[in-house]
Order: C-alpha cells, then sequence, then structure tokens
C-alpha cells in the first residue's frame, strides 16, 4: 500500500486588520482606507491596506504623510488589537471545523495539514473552496489560499493570487508555476540575499534550483542550503498545533515596507509590538519573564538579544525595555528590513507574584499602577472602541 499524499493548506488573510474594520463599518468598502497609528494627529504607521489603497503604492509600515501623500482621499482607522485578536480567534476556531492539525504563523494566517480529509470534505480544491465561503458568509472575511505537500509549497502557492484566490502547487507543478518567478520572491529571501543572488547569475527560482548547492553554502552558509531545498520544493518541517495554554511565548514581527536606519522610526514600531504582544497576554493571563528583540538586516542576517525582566504584561514595561535592547544594539550604518519582539518566561504563578514586606511601597505602587492603566485602557477600548484614548508615550514619540 503506498503512502498517503501531504496535503498542507496556508490560509491567509487578505488585508486582515482592514477587512476586520469592514466589518463593522461597511462604509470602508471600496475606498481607499488603512488602519494606522494614530491618525487623528496623522503619525505613526500603517498596519494594513486595503487593495484600494495598495494600488497607490500604500505598503504596510509606511509612514502616514507617506502615504497621504501617494493617496490623498486615503481614510485612515485607528488600530484595534483586541478587536483583531478576536476575529483572528474566530477565523482558527472556523479552520478548527477541517482539521484539528492548525499551525498559527501569525494573527493572520495558519497552515492546515488536510492529509486524508478528501471523504469529509472532497478534493482539496473543493475543500478550499468551503472554507473560503465559510470565512467569508460566516465572518465577512477575505482570504486566500495555496495548497501543496508541504508547508514551503503551500505559502508560496498562497501569495499567488490575491485577493481571494486558491492556488495549488504539487511539486509536478514547480516547473510551470514556480520556476519561472523572480529568486526575490522565495519565501524567506531578502532584497539584500536576491542581489547577492543575481550576481552569481541566478535571476529565476528555477537557477536557484539548478544552482550547485555546495557552491550556494560557501556563498551563503547554511542559509544557502535552504533556500537551495526551498527553490526544489522541498520542506520536511510538519505542521505543528499549539494551544493557548501550551502558550510559551508571544511574539509579533513585522516586515518593513523600506529598510530603515533610523532608531526613532524603529521605536515607533517596538510601541505598535509591545501593544500588542502585552494585550494578547493579559487575555491569556500571562506575565512574562523574558524579553527578546529581533532584528533581521537588509543582507538577511539576523540577530536577537533578550533580557530578564520582573514577570510583566504591562505595555509599558515591555516597551521601554524592548527600546533599551534597541538602543544598545541599534547600527546607524546597517539598514533594517524587520523587528521582532517577544514575551516569554511564563510559569503557572506568573500573574501572582509574592511581594516582600519588605519592599519598597513606591516599587509596588508603580508597578500596580501600571497593571491599573493597562486594565483601564483594556476596557476603554473593549467597551468604546481603540480611538477613544491613547497613550501619551506613542503620540510623544511621534513628535
Amino acid at each position: 500500500m503506498g503512502t498517503i499524499k501531504r496535503v498542507v493548506f496556508l490560509v491567509d488573510m487578505n488585508a486582515f486588520f482592514m477587512s476586520c474594520e469592514i466589518t463593522r463599518n461597511p462604509a470602508l468598502a471600496g475606498k481607499p482606507c488603512a488602519v494606522a497609528g494614530d491618525p487623528k494627529r496623522r503619525s505613526g504607521i500603517i498596519l494594513s491596506a486595503n487593495y484600494e489603497a495598495r494600488a497607490h503604492g500604500v505598503k504596510t509600515a509606511m509612514v502616514i504623510h507617506e502615504a497621504s501623500k501617494l493617496c490623498p482621499n486615503i481614510q485612515f482607522v485607528p488600530p484595534d488589537h483586541n478587536f483583531y485578536e478576536r476575529m483572528s480567534g474566530e477565523v482558527m476556531k472556523l479552520l478548527s471545523n477541517f482539521t484539528p492539525i492548525i499551525e498559527q504563523n501569525s494573527i493572520d494566517e495558519a497552515w492546515l495539514d488536510m492529509t486524508g480529509t478528501e471523504r469529509l470534505f472532497g478534493t482539496p480544491m473543493e475543500a478550499a473552496k468551503k472554507i473560503m465561503h465559510d470565512i467569508q458568509s460566516e465572518l465577512g472575511l477575505w482570504c486566500s489560499i495555496g495548497i501543496a505537500e508541504n508547508k514551503f509549497l503551500a505559502k508560496m502557492a498562497s501569495d499567488m493570487k490575491k485577493p481571494m484566490g486558491i492556488t495549488e502547487l504539487w511539486e509536478d507543478d514547480i516547473p510551470a508555476k514556480l520556476w519561472p518567478l523572480p529568486v526575490k520572491e522565495v519565501y524567506g529571501i531578502g532584497s539584500k540575499n536576491a542581489e547577492k543572488l543575481n550576481r552569481l547569475g541566478i535571476q529565476t527560482i528555477k537557477d536557484l534550483a539548478k544552482y550547485n548547492k555546495n557552491s550556494l553554502v560557501k556563498s551563503l552558509g547554511k542559509y544557502g542550503g535552504e533556500i537551495h531545498l526551498y527553490a526544489n520544493g522541498i520542506d520536511t518541517s510538519p505542521v505543528q498545533a499549539h494551544k493557548a495554554d501550551e502558550m510559551k511565548s508571544i511574539g509579533r514581527s513585522t516586515t518593513l515596507a523600506e529598510n530603515i536606519t533610523d532608531i526613532e522610526k524603529a521605536k515607533l514600531i517596538m510601541m505598535e509590538l509591545a501593544d500588542d504582544i502585552t494585550i494578547t497576554a493579559r487575555k491569556h493571563c500571562k506575565k512574562g519573564r523574558t524579553l527578546q528583540i529581533t532584528i533581521k538586516y537588509s543582507d538577511f542576517t539576523v540577530i536577537t538579544r533578550q533580557t530578564s525582566i520582573p514577570a510583566t504584561s504591562s505595555s509599558s514595561e515591555v516597551y521601554h525595555t524592548a527600546c533599551s535592547l534597541l538602543s544598545q544594539n541599534w547600527s546607524t550604518f546597517r539598514s533594517v528590513r524587520l523587528l521582532g519582539l517577544s514575551l516569554s518566561g511564563f510559569d503557572e504563578d506568573s500573574g501572582f507574584d509574592q511581594i516582600s514586606l519588605f519592599e519598597d511601597n513606591k516599587v509596588i505602587s508603580k508597578k500596580d499602577k501600571h497593571e491599573q492603566i493597562d486594565i483601564a485602557l483594556d476596557k476603554i477600548r473593549n467597551k468604546l472602541g481603540p480611538d477613544k484614548i491613547s497613550r501619551a508615550a506613542l503620540l510623544n514619540k511621534n513628535h
């Protein structure tokens, strides 16, 4: 009896934050609009732009005033991370109707192991159409779906037709669908590495697939071997299901629309990331003792730096610690293409720190004050929406 063919989906929500906003404000549909930092003061960065705005060149991580120049009639909506987390949870809950093996890759995309589900949902294409239909009819959201034999090919397929596209990319399809694409389209290859590959005479994914693997490893190290496997459609990593109560860390990262060297821009992005991960931490009653930043440079080298902190889920504490790590490791001579932030080191007692009888009351009251502020902010955001209140730290950062 032959082995069962693996079937992996990558479900990628289209312009997720903005699509979430349209579900509760349908008047935004069809108009160029974006979720952005602090629209009232016209400062901050673009977190999500709809396709009408993208048609004008508006991109994620672009500064608001740049987006306004490209698209003068763009409408900005303040971010509501609690709402996006809830909608993401609804998406994952819906996907769990199709398979229990779901690996969430980010707030707006997940891999599904659909191997052996044909009797339940029909062919992979039929199953994908049902998933897309259910997400649109039940949640009012759009998605694109990649179908393949492994995670890498499914991810590549999901990017081929947007919005609302379904693409199959089986191993037999690689020469016709994958290989003609420019090498920069490979998931995980940045512009600097694409330039390096171009200098080696590698222009297309086919060129990369056919290039001598040992020579690639010599030029690019271990990374060269990995992208050579990808170009040949090889990825043996399993789809790994995670449960909320098994949460080991809470992390977010953002690939920048343009490489940056300005630490002030980086701190703006860190504020958004800190708010995002601490809202999630508080939602799951988690307090972390380890904070880590990730900096990926334009040449695709990555550094991670972490520090231990008293158990916290405070946005302010996480943000200021992240900025401290950033300042210690920032180089104005190297351009940055991705920033990430994660909180980990959760334990069963992290929500209930013991306070010493001899601990300074001022320290206790300051810590309590941060926690009370976060709780109050969460309640106000949940009840009245995110535009009713804003952090002074975020406003100050933009001036």
